[in-house]
């Protein structure tokens, strides 16, 4: 009903020229329905006239056309741009509630009961409940505290700015404590310990009200100096908005001269209860102390400043929701020493006001300008400020760089409003900045979607992750790096104490390997108002992100100054026992440091080895307090020799190499040699398990009579499996070859056997020909070579129809040649050099290959050594083509593939994609890996966690219809599985090196598991799907189709696994369940352990 209504609504009035309101809005028109008919709106196409058709843009048109065509890569983005600032920004109900609240707080708040005047150590006046917001040490026995009414009440912050925004909408409000709560003694932190007594007050006196919901104690951007008391709405909006209450001194109660960066408000006496020697000017001065004050006296005076620029450019409160929506994907928005709103609104008030940007520009702009300021201006080095009149009082730009890592002074010039910020929180902050520039100036890049809508946690932008766990060890450090004047200053935290030493520490050691280290932001406490403050060490633990230089990071060598160097004491104090005296090929004799790493696996784990020695030598955190997450996935790559298989892989190239030389050099072919090109994973580093050399125990094996080939024994384990190497030798084009496609074959038959005859004669190597390759043992390896013809491909597309003209039409046979002639081996060598280049390739394409397998999506195995390649070539070698590429694929798209992947040399088509995935199967993927994604990284940042790492590699097998459980003793591939069984079993390999050439062939290519596969899937295939983990899997998942169990008219040539079912006159027929499954044990008989029937229709 509702539905007809508004159908038979007035249609909204179409204006097609919005820029001029003086012209009367034109009417779409409608067709009235007929009688009797459903009441429908048509709406038809507007006519125009000539004069309205043709007119002139406007001056506001033309800029909109302007902006879009200049700032934008498309017009998509704008209007994405625009959905998000209406997806961010408070609806007015939502303003409606908050303002509601709001004057309830304050009615509740104006009519807060005074108490009498007590100490401040005195708490009885709290009742039970109500705790204090604060660590009350060191004690202190001077004081007095009365509490009374707020002296007035504001809103302060993003809410009256207009710059809140969702999804965490806090609202803040600022009370103002009364001068007779005796807050002029603001050293020895008395002044936070009377703030935080009037929040108690507060508490204590909401608690009785109905009015308020939760109440929740806080602290403003980790402070613990600052706590501030949080209010939710009683009623279903608790979750939608939070008050903050902040409470203030009253403006001008402090002088903000007293609080100078290189002034002391914490007495070293006070505060170690011990008698010192220091007099008021030689204290240690105070700075971070002193701004936390500062904070509570200015916020007012901000609010003023921002409003005052705001009202100056119409897009400044947009400008600031993009950029706080930034900053929050990236997580620096919220923490101790975060970039958080507040900062975002000064940043850009200080470009306008620094006319770096204009007042007329749209809120994109203001973004891009932003960040562009952000990625070139280094505040550790140049701090700027917004200051325009200081007064003489105010200290210097140097004087606030000697205080803090980064410096942003706000407009009253005395406050640096980064106070709290690391110079390693900063450098994040830059890098992020410079490759969002990058990835706005690339048009075949999404910018949008990756720089605003992607969350990029430390897990995902850093390259190694490592935690500090028992946060409480941090003591030490600061006693160890002697920082008693730096801790009272952070009035006991030791945690933000020590790290920012902590983090000159690692930069200094882990020098040229990084680029960047970042660190977490300690989280906002919350905890009840009937709790106490939590300790620090109640907090997360510490994270930091390594990003390195691949060619630099995992070398085990650090080499230092010559002995004889001025800096050869200080490198010796840096590493300690670890520096020696070395003398290099060179003849050089320096200090240097030689770390524990012989494969690549152990090398990758230098930093760790750095990090473990640096901080046990000079902040006393023992390794066990150190959780390094750098390679806890590899364990799913790792072979029998606990090595993630680089050297095997080098290996196998090396001995591919040797070969290639060696066929290049053959004589005595009737055809010389063009090209020898590699066709397999392990050549390109994508292979998951590379091939090893293997030594063969021939006691194992019976021997085949004929050519003496070794043949597996009857009752014996499934002999380790022997992949082949696919090597593809191109033979010159010539006259002699026919151009028929079975003389073709036989000519390359004959190719074979005399390759490995030559190959036999100069090189001892065992070969075994056959018709469609040739077989080589060589280095305990089995290359398999295949002659190719470059013309076969378009023979096998020639046909003559009977009226004896030659019709070329490509079919499955020349495409499958050509992928793997052509195609796949200049996929080889393409990421053969693309591994050169990023060293991680390889073990990334592994692992992902390795996740595929475990989950059972087999059929996407051959395809997704391709993602990583696309990702890395694409934005390099297609820029030029990209709109060519999306043109294509936006014209053809309805013909293509479900899932497209264009390469250099195939641009339209999509060929690697063509037979796989399909949309279910695509589907199945992406949602698996969006919820592995997410355990993983759970898994790999919280260590309280009860499963290991490989609990995304271990498939639920609840959706499937049966399991076939396989003898563990005939997967030959057993010991490569998720969790390989404790018992081994001999498979025919000795341990030791294999001989380089000689002996006899061994078992090629045989898995059973595979062989067994495809027999299913053959047989089966019309009425299931089936699924296995290549790599050592010792299930086979099935799941029935659907449409196949639908019954199907009687015919005699369609009954095989069907049962016959007589409804009167008609006979169907249903596949046979029972049948089915028994054949599976049948054909699978010595490698079937047992069929599982799951779902309970299909039991028997």
């Amino acid at each position: 009903m509702k539905k007809k209504q508004a159908a038979t609504e007035e249609p909204a009035e179409v204006n097609l020229d919005t820029s001029e309101e003086n012209e009367a809005p034109v009417k779409a028109k409608r067709i009235k329905p007929d009688a009797g008919e459903e009441e429908e709106v048509v709406y038809h196409p507007v006519k125009l006239s000539r004069n309205d058709l043709y007119r002139p843009p406007t001056a506001e048109e033309l800029n909109q056309l302007k902006e879009a065509e200049s700032l934008f890569h498309c017009s998509l983005l704008k209007m994405q741009m625009g959905e998000l600032l209406k997806e961010v920004a408070l609806s007015e109900r939502r303003k409606q509630q908050i303002d509601s609240f709001i004057q309830t707080v304050t009615k509740l708040f104006q009519t807060v009961p005074d108490s009498p005047e007590v100490e401040v150590s005195d708490l009885s006046w709290l009742s039970g409940t109500v705790k204090v917001p604060f660590l009350l040490l060191p004690k202190i026995t001077k004081g007095k505290f009365h509490m009374a009414p707020p002296a007035s009440i504001d809103l302060i912050g993003s809410y009256p700015l207009g710059t809140c925004t969702k999804p965490h909408v806090m609202v803040d409000l600022a009370v103002t404590i009364p001068a007779v709560s005796h807050l002029s003694i603001f050293f020895q932190t008395q002044y936070p310990r009377k703030r935080a007594l009037y929040l108690a007050g507060l508490a204590q006196y909401l608690t009785s009200s109905s009015d308020i919901g939760t109440m929740r104690y806080s602290c403003l951007h980790g402070n613990r100096l600052r706590p501030v008391l949080l209010l939710t709405p009683p009623d279903k909006n608790s979750s939608s908005f939070t008050v903050r209450v902040h409470a203030c001194p009253p403006p001008g109660f402090f002088k903000p001269s007293r609080f100078h960066p290189q002034r002391n408000n914490i007495r070293t006496e006070w505060y170690t209860g011990l008698q010192t020697s220091h007099s008021e000017s030689s204290e240690p001065p105070t700075p971070h102390y002193n701004s936390s004050v500062l904070g509570d006296l200015l916020p007012r005076a901000h609010l003023q400043f921002l409003s005052a620029i705001s009202s100056q450019c119409s897009a400044f409160a947009d400008g600031v929701a993009l950029l706080k929506v930034w900053l929050r994907q990236r997580e620096l928005n919220q923490g101790t020493g975060c970039f958080n709103g507040f900062l975002a609104s000064m940043l850009m008030a200080y470009l306008l006001t620094t006319h770096r940007i204009s007042n007329t520009m749209t809120a994109y702009q203001l973004l891009r300008n932003s960040l562009n300021f952000l990625a070139s201006t280094d505040l550790t080095v140049n701090g700027i400020s917004l200051a325009r009149d200081a007064d003489s009082t105010a200290p210097t730009l140097a004087e606030f760089h000697s205080a803090f890592q980064v410096v942003f002074v706000d407009p009253s010039g005395h406050l640096n409003m980064c106070a709290d910020m690391t110079a390693c929180t900063y450098m994040q902050l830059q890098h992020e900045a410079s490759v969002s520039m990058q990835f706005w100036d690339n048009p075949t890049v999404d910018g949008f979607h990756s720089l605003l809508m992607t969350p990029k946690p430390m897990i995902r932008t850093s390259d190694h992750v490592f935690q500090l766990c028992e946060l409480v060890k941090l003591q030490s450090s600061c006693k160890k790096l002697n920082l008693l004047s730096e801790l009272m200053d952070h009035s006991g935290n030791y945690i933000h104490t020590a790290l920012p030493f902590i983090l000159s520490l690692l930069q200094q050691g882990l020098d040229q390997r990084i680029q960047l280290l970042t660190h977490s932001l300690s989280p906002d406490p919350e905890w009840s108002v009937e709790s106490e403050a939590p300790k620090y060490k109640a907090q997360p633990p510490l994270s930091f992100g390594l990003l390195f230089r691949p060619e630099l990071a995992a070398s085990v060598l650090e080499r230092g100054p010559p002995a004889d160097s001025p800096k050869a004491a200080e490198f010796r104090q840096l590493w300690g026992l670890r520096s020696e005296l070395r003398r290099f090929q060179d003849g050089a004799i320096t200090e240097a440091v030689l770390w524990d790493g012989e494969s690549m696996c152990q090398k990758r784990l230098v930093p760790k080895q750095i990090i473990t020695h640096l901080l046990q030598l000079h902040a006393d955190i023992p390794e066990s307090c150190v959780r390094y997450v750098g390679a806890m996935v590899d364990d799913v790559i790792k072979s029998e020799t606990k090595d993630t298989g680089e050297e095997k892989s080098l290996a196998v190239v090396q001995s591919y190499d040797d070969l290639s030389r060696k066929l290049w050099r053959l004589e005595g072919l009737p055809l010389s040699i063009t090209a020898v090109q590699g066709a397999h994973p392990a050549l390109r580093y994508t292979q998951v398990f590379p091939p090893k050399p293997l030594k063969m125990d021939y006691s194992f094996f019976d021997k085949e009579k004929t050519c003496r080939s070794l043949v597996p024994k009857e009752g014996k384990p499934c002999p380790a499996y022997i992949t082949p190497i696919t090597v593809i030798c191109h033979m010159e084009g010539s006259g002699k070859w026919p151009n028929d496609r079975l003389a073709i074959r036989h000519i390359r038959a004959a190719f074979h056997i005399q390759l490995g005859e030559l190959l036999r004669k100069h090189h001892k190597y065992t070969c075994r020909p056959c018709p469609t390759h040739l077989d080589v043992w060589k280095d305990g390896l089995v290359f398999r070579i295949q002659v190719a013809y470059h013309r076969e491909p378009q023979v096998l597309r020639e046909s003559v129809n009977p009226e004896g003209l030659l019709v070329v039409r490509d079919n499955e046979e020349a495409q499958a040649l050509e992928m793997a002639t052509i195609h796949k081996p200049l996929l080889t060598s393409t990421l053969h050099g693309l591994q050169q280049q990023h060293p991680c390739f390889g073990a990334v394409c592994r692992l992902a290959k390795r996740w595929l397998g475990a989950q059972l999506f087999t059929p996407l195995l051959r395809f997704n050594h391709v993602f990583p390649f696309v990702e890395g070539v694409f934005p390099t070698d297609f820029s030029a083509d990209y709109t060519e590429i999306k043109n294509g694929f936006m014209a053809s798209r309805e013909s293509l593939p479900v899932m497209f992947i264009a390469t250099p040399k195939d641009k339209k088509l999509s060929m690697w994609t063509r037979r796989a995935p399909n949309v279910q199967m695509l589907q199945r993927v992406m949602m698996v890996a969006a919820e592995s994604l997410k355990v993983l990284e759970q898994q790999l940042m919280d260590g309280n966690q009860i499963q290991d790492v490989k609990v995304v590699m271990r498939p639920p097998l609840e959706v499937y219809d049966a399991v076939i459980h396989l003898n563990p003793k005939q997967v030959p591939l057993l010991s490569q599985a998720v969790d390989p069984p404790s018992v081994t079993f001999s498979r025919g390999v000795m341990t030791g090196s294999a001989a380089q050439s000689g002996g006899s062939l061994p078992v090629i290519d045989y898995n059973p598991v595979s062989l067994y596969l495809a027999e299913l899937r053959e047989a089966f295939g019309d009425l299931a799907l089936f699924f296995c983990d290549p790599y050592g899997g010792t299930v086979i998942a099935v799941l029935w189709k659907p449409k196949a169990f639908s019954p199907v008219p009687f015919k005699t040539s369609q009954v095989s696994a069907r049962s016959v079912k007589v409804t009167g006159d008609e006979a169907n027929t249903v596949p046979n369940v029972e049948a089915i499954l028994e054949d599976f044990q049948i054909m699978g008989k010595g490698l079937v352990k047992s069929v599982e029937a799951r779902t309970e229709k299909w039991s028997f």
